[in-house]
C-alpha cells in the first residue's frame, strides 16, 4: 500500500549503522510523481450508463425491485484492492462483506501453520534494543520538523487557492450581491456606464474601443467565474455523480413500493368489504337504536319532570312531606345532571326552590298543631302516641330540610299543655262542688281555699295523677322522635362506612367495562357506550313501567301512569335507601347526605330530646308547686294537722319519685317547697308542743298520777323497737285499770302526768320524723329544745320552788322532790332511744348533731343529783336544828333521838313507794353520814367521849335506839350504818395547841357526784 510519507530507512539486525549500498539498510524508491500536487480522482462511476432522458434506455438497466436477488455483472462494479485502498475514504465501512454476502462471510481464525515458528516479542527484543536510541531521535526529528510531502500538498493547495480568490477579487463586487438584477436602473447603469460613450458624436473609434474592452472585461469575469464554478465542480464531481446514481436508484424502488402500496389498498379494501362493513353497519345501528332508546328515556324523564309539580300538590294534600321533599330533591339533582341547558325548564328550579321554602313552613305549622292536639287531648286516652306514622313523616322531614328547632316548638306548647292540666282538675272538681259558689268566686286559686283538706288533696292528687299520665305522652312521643333521630344517625354512619371501604379498595378495583377500548365511530359515538347499553336486556315496556318511576316517589305508592314511568336508573341509582329504616307503613327513609344533618347535629337533637324530658319534668313540679302555693297562702298549710300533713308529705315523695323513675330527673322545686312548707311546719308544730308542754307544767301538783292502759301500751311498742305511734285500733284498752306505776324495762317509775305527755309527745316527733324523712335535722333541733324546756321549767318549779305561786301548793315535799327525780330519770331512760332513732335518719356527715342529746342527758342528771342532794339537805338541817339541843342525860332514849327517828321514817315513808331500793339505800346513806357528822360535832363540843364512861354509855342507848329504828325501815335492814365514827380519835380530832380540829365538810357537788357514782 502506497504511503503519502516519505519512507526511512530500515537498519538490518546484523548491519552497520551508517554505511549505505545495499548491505545493511532497505531503501524504498520515491515516486518521483509524487513529489507535485494533483487533484484528487474519483472512482469508477457506479452507474456506467448516465440518464440521458431516454427511458427506452434506462429499462435496460437493473430493476431493484425484481432483480435485487439476482447477482449481474453490475454488482462488479470496481476492484477490490482498489476499493479497500480508497485514500478518500475516512472511515472505511465495517460491514463491507457481510453486507452483500451474508452474515456468513465473516473474519474466522486462521489455523497456524505447523511448518512456520511461532514468533513472539521474544525474538524482537535484540532488534529493538539497538534501534530504540534511534527511534526516539526520529520521533522527536519528526515532531519538530514536519514531512516534505504535507508541506508540498499544503504549499500547492495554498498556492491554488490563493490564485482562484484573487482571480475572483478582480471580479467587481457588485456581481456577487444576492440581489443582482440587471432590470435595476442603478444596477445596469454600474455595470455599463454609458456615460463613458458620446452620445452626441457618431460611432468613433474611441466608443468601439471602449466597448471591445468593456466586453473583453465582462467576458474575463464570465471566463473566471466559470474557471471558479468549474474547479468548484470538479472538487464536487463524484458527490454529484453518485447523487444522481442514486436518484435513479431511489425511483426504481419508489416505482417498485407504489406498486406494492396500491396492490396493499386493493386487499385492505377487500377485507373491509368482506369483513368491516357488515359488522360496523350491526353497531351503527346498535348505537342508533341505543341513542332513541335513551332520547326515549329523556323524554319520559321530561314527562316525569312535568309532573312534578301536580304530584307535590298531591302529597301536601295528604300530608305526605317526606316524599314531597324526596320528589323535589330528585327533580333539582335531575334538572341539573339529566336535564341541564332543557330551555323549557328554566323556571322550575326556581319554583321548586319556591315550593320547598312552603313545605318547610307548612311542616313546621303542621308538627305544631300536632304537638298542641296531642298534648291537649283528654288524659284517659290510653293511647301513648297520637298518629305515629304522620309524626314520624314529620320528624323525618323536618331533619331532611334541617329544621333542628322543632323541639323549641314542643316545649312551649308542652308548657301550655302543663298550664292547662291544673285548671282542668281544678274546674272538674269545683264542678262537683255545690258548696262552691263559682259566680261569687271567680279566681281558681280562691276556689282552692274554699275546700276543705279532704277536698283538696284529693284535688291534689288528681293533679298528680294527670301530670304523671301527661309525662308518660311527652316520653313515649319524644320516644318515637329519638328513634327517628337515631335511626337517621345509624344511616349516616354506615354510608360513611361503606364509602370507606369503597375508598380501602383502591383505584385498582376493576370496573365493569374499564379494559374496554372505546373507538369513536364516524357518528360521534363510543363502541365501548354501544357495548355497555348492549349488555343488559332491551328495555320493553313492561320492564320501564317496573323498573322506573318518578323521582321521589315513596315505596309502595304510585301516582299514575304519567308520573310513574319516566325516571332513568341514572337518577334512581343516585338515591341511598336504607332498607332498615322504616319509620311509617314500611315507608324506607331515603337519606340524602347533602342535606341531612351531620352526625354532631344528630348527637346534639338527640341530647336536647333528653333535656326535654327534662324540661317536662321541671315544668310539672313548677305547675304543682303554684299549685301548693296557692293554698299555702294565708297559712292554709301551716295549719295542718300532724296527720294532714305527713299524708301531704307523703303524697309528694310519691309523685316525685314516680317523675324521677319516669325521667331520669331529680327536680328540686316540689322538694324545696315541700321542705319550706316543711320547716313551717315544723316550727308550728313545735310551738304547739312546747305551748301545751309549758301548760302542763304550769298546771301540774306534782303528785302520782295513775298509768293509763294505753301509756303502758305505748311504752311497751317501745321496748319492742317500734318509735312511732300506735294505730289506735287497739280494742279493750278502755276495760283495763290504770296501774299505779309505769313499767318500763321492769322496773316501776312513778310518773305525773305530764311525764306520759311528753313520752308521746317525743313520739309524735319521731313519728314526723319517719313520714317526713327531709326534716329530721330541723325537727331534732326542737326536741332537744323541748327536753330542755321540760328539764329546766320542772327545775324552776321544783327546786326553785315556782310551783308555790303558779300552782298553789303550800311547801315542796319530798315526795314533789323524789316523784320530780324519778320523771327525770324516766326521760333519761328514752333519751338514748330516741338519739338511735334519730341517727337513723341522718347521713354520716349530720352525726355531729347528736351532741345535743349528750348535753341534754348530762343536764338532766345534774338535775337529778341537785334534787338528791336537796333531799340530803333537808334532813342536814333537821338534823342540826334538833342535835344542837341535844344533851347527854336521862331519861333515854333521848327526846332529840326520838324525834330524828320520827323524822326519817317520815322520809322514809314519802320516798319508799317512789324511788327504787337502790337509790332509797343510797340516799339514806348519805342522811345517815349527815346525821353523824352533826351528832360527832356536839359530842365533841358536850365533850363526851368513848371512854366507856357514863355520858358515853347513855350516848350508846340512843345509838342503839337511832340504829333500831332505822334498820326497822323497809329495805333498810342491811344498811350499814357504821356508828363508830361519830367518835373522833385525838389524832384525828386534836388541832394544835389543844384545839379541836374538825374535818372539812365535802361540799354538794362532791357528796352528789360520790353517790350518784355509786349508785
Amino acid at each position: 500500500m502506497a504511503s503519502s510519507h516519505s519512507s526511512t530507512s530500515v537498519p538490518l539486525p546484523g548491519g552497520g549503522g551508517g554505511g549505505g549500498g545495499s548491505h545493511g539498510v532497505f531503501r524504498k524508491d520515491r515516486d518521483s510523481s509524487s513529489r507535485h500536487y494533483k487533484p484528487a480522482r474519483s472512482l469508477p462511476d457506479v452507474c456506467p450508463m448516465e440518464p440521458t432522458g431516454d427511458s427506452r434506455r434506462l429499462c435496460d438497466g437493473p430493476s431493484v425491485v425484481a432483480d435485487q436477488h439476482r447477482w449481474t455483472v453490475y454488482h462488479s462494479k470496481v476492484n477490490l484492492p482498489a476499493a479497500l485502498n480508497d485514500p478518500r475514504l475516512a472511515k472505511r465501512e465495517s460491514d463491507f462483506f457481510t453486507k452483500t454476502w451474508g452474515l456468513d462471510f465473516a473474519e474466522t481464525e486462521v489455523m497456524p501453520s505447523f511448518y512456520l515458528p511461532q514468533i513472539t516479542k521474544e525474538h524482537f527484543s535484540a532488534y529493538l534494543q539497538e534501534t530504540s536510541q534511534r527511534e526516539k531521535i526520529h520521533e522527536r526529528c519528526k515532531g519538530i520538523c514536519p514531512a516534505k510531502d504535507e508541506l508540498d500538498s499544503t504549499s500547492n493547495i495554498t498556492n491554488n487557492h490563493d490564485k482562484s480568490r484573487t482571480e475572483l477579487e478582480q471580479v467587481p463586487k457588485i456581481f456577487m450581491k444576492p440581489d443582482f438584477a440587471l432590470d435595476d436602473p442603478a444596477t445596469f447603469n454600474a455595470v455599463l456606464p454609458w456615460s463613458h460613450f458620446s452620445v452626441a458624436g457618431g460611432k468613433g473609434s474611441r466608443d468601439v474601443a471602449s466597448s471591445r474592452l468593456l466586453q473583453e472585461k465582462l467576458s474575463h469575469y464570465l471566463d473566471v467565474v466559470e474557471v471558479s464554478i468549474a474547479q468548484q465542480i470538479s472538487l464536487r464531481s463524484d458527490a454529484f455523480f453518485h447523487a444522481m446514481s442514486s436518484q435513479h436508484d431511489l425511483q426504481d424502488r419508489l416505482w417498485a413500493t407504489a406498486r406494492a402500496v396500491a396492490e396493499l389498498r386493493e386487499r385492505t379494501a377487500a377485507m373491509q368489504r368482506a369483513m368491516c362493513d357488515g359488522p360496523l353497519r350491526a353497531l351503527h345501528r346498535a348505537l342508533k337504536r341505543n341513542n332513541c332508546v335513551k332520547l326515549q328515556n329523556k323524554l319520559k324523564l321530561m314527562a316525569a319532570v312535568h309532573q312534578t309539580q301536580p304530584t307535590v300538590q298531591l302529597l301536601l294534600s295528604t300530608s305526605e312531606f317526606v316524599g314531597a321533599l324526596e320528589l323535589i330533591a330528585t327533580t333539582q339533582e335531575v334538572l341539573q345532571q339529566e336535564l341541564q341547558g332543557v330551555h323549557s325548564f328554566r323556571h322550575l328550579g326556581s319554583q321548586l326552590c319556591e315550593m320547598e321554602k312552603l313545605i318547610d313552613k307548612m311542616m313546621i305549622a303542621d308538627f305544631s298543631t300536632y304537638a298542641r292536639s296531642d298534648l291537649n287531648r283528654p288524659l284517659e286516652e290510653d293511647v301513648q302516641v297520637l298518629e305515629k306514622d304522620r309524626l314520624e313523616s314529620l320528624v323525618f322531614g323536618l331533619l331532611r330540610q334541617r329544621k333542628l328547632d322543632f323541639l323549641e316548638v314542643y316545649s312551649e306548647e308542652m308548657i301550655m299543655a302543663a298550664k292547662g292540666i291544673v285548671k282542668q282538675c281544678v274546674m272538674n272538681t269545683v264542678s262537683q262542688m255545690e258548696e262552691i259558689d263559682t259566680e261569687t268566686v271567680v279566681k281558681l286559686a280562691d276556689q282552692m281555699r274554699l275546700m276543705t283538706f279532704l277536698q283538696w288533696f284529693e284535688l291534689l292528687k288528681d293533679v298528680f295523677a294527670s301530670f304523671i299520665l301527661f309525662l308518660k305522652r311527652i316520653k313515649a312521643t319524644l320516644s318515637v322522635i329519638r328513634n327517628v333521630v337515631l335511626e337517621v344517625l345509624d344511616s349516616s354512619q354506615r354510608s360513611k362506612l361503606a364509602e370507606v371501604a369503597v375508598t380501602e379498595c383502591g383505584p385498582g378495583t376493576p370496573q365493569p367495562r374499564d379494559s374496554e377500548v372505546a373507538y369513536l365511530t364516524h357518528e360521534g359515538m363510543f363502541i365501548s357506550d354501544a357495548f355497555g347499553e348492549s349488555e343488559g336486556p332491551a328495555p320493553g315496556p313492561d320492564a320501564r313501567s317496573s323498573s322506573s318511576r318518578a323521582p321521589g316517589q315513596p315505596r309502595g305508592e304510585p301516582y299514575g301512569s304519567d308520573s310513574a314511568s319516566g325516571t332513568t336508573d341514572s337518577s334512581s341509582s343516585r338515591e341511598h335507601t336504607n332498607p332498615s329504616s322504616t319509620p311509617a307503613g314500611g315507608a324506607g327513609i331515603t337519606v340524602n347526605e347533602d342535606m341531612m344533618p351531620t352526625d354532631l347535629e344528630l348527637g346534639r337533637v338527640a341530647g336536647n330530646i333528653q333535656e326535654l324530658l327534662y324540661t317536662a319534668s321541671d315544668v310539672s313540679h313548677d305547675r304543682c308547686v303554684k299549685f301548693l302555693m296557692s293554698r299555702a297562702k294565708d297559712g292554709g298549710l301551716e295549719r295542718l294537722s300532724s296527720a294532714e300533713f305527713v299524708c301531704l308529705s307523703q303524697a309528694v315523695e310519691h309523685f316525685v319519685r314516680d317523675t324521677e323513675e319516669l325521667c331520669h330527673r331529680r327536680s328540686v322545686s316540689l322538694r324545696g317547697a315541700l321542705q319550706s312548707q316543711a320547716n313551717r311546719f315544723v316550727h308550728r308544730f313545735h310551738d304547739e308542743r312546747k305551748t301545751k308542754l309549758s301548760l302542763l307544767l304550769d298546771n301540774e301538783r306534782w303528785k302520782q298520777a295513775e298509768v293509763p292502759a294505753e301509756f303502758q301500751d305505748l311504752v311497751n311498742s317501745i321496748a319492742d323497737g317500734r318509735i312511732s305511734l300506735p294505730d289506735r285500733k287497739h280494742t279493750g284498752t278502755e276495760d283495763r285499770k290504770p296501774s299505779d306505776y309505769l313499767t318500763v324495762d321492769g322496773q316501776k317509775y312513778a310518773v305525773v302526768g305530764t311525764v306520759l305527755l311528753l313520752i308521746r309527745i317525743f313520739l309524735e316527733y319521731c313519728q314526723c320524723v319517719n313520714d317526713i324523712p327531709s326534716i329530721t335535722t330541723d325537727m331534732l333541733t326542737r326536741l332537744s329544745d323541748l327536753l330542755k324546756h321540760f328539764n329546766s321549767r320542772s327545775c324552776q318549779l321544783i327546786l326553785g320552788a315556782g310551783a308555790l305561786q303558779v300552782v298553789g301548793l303550800k311547801t315542796i315535799t319530798t315526795k314533789n322532790l323524789a316523784l320530780a327525780s324519778r320523771c327525770l330519770q324516766l326521760v333519761v331512760h328514752y333519751i338514748p332511744i330516741i338519739r338511735a332513732h334519730f341517727e337513723t335518719k341522718l347521713q354520716p356527715k349530720q352525726y355531729s348533731i347528736l351532741r345535743h342529746f349528750d348535753h341534754i342527758t348530762k343536764d338532766y342528771n345534774d338535775h337529778i343529783a341537785e334534787i338528791s342532794a336537796k333531799l340530803v339537805a333537808i334532813m342536814d338541817s333537821l338534823f342540826e336544828k334538833a342535835l344542837s339541843k341535844y344533851e347527854v342525860k336521862a331519861p333515854m332514849p333521848s327526846s332529840c333521838f326520838r324525834n330524828v327517828c320520827k323524822q326519817m321514817a317520815k322520809m322514809h315513808e314519802a320516798i319508799y313507794d317512789l324511788l327504787p331500793e337502790e337509790q332509797t339505800q343510797m340516799l339514806f346513806l348519805r342522811i345517815n353520814a349527815s346525821f353523824k357528822l352533826h351528832l360527832k360535832r356536839q359530842l365533841a363540843r358536850l365533850n363526851v367521849v368513848n371512854d366507856g364512861g357514863p355520858q358515853h354509855g347513855l350516848v350508846m342507848v340512843d345509838v342503839a335506839f337511832y340504829t333500831g329504828n332505822i334498820q326497822a325501815l323497809r329495805s333498810l335492814e342491811t344498811l350499814d350504818l357504821n356508828m363508830a365514827e361519830i367518835w373522833e380519835q385525838k389524832s384525828a380530832w386534836r388541832g394544835v395547841g389543844g384545839t379541836q380540829a374538825y374535818p372539812k365538810r365535802p361540799g354538794w357537788g362532791e357528796r352528789v357526784a360520790r353517790v350518784w357514782n355509786q349508785s
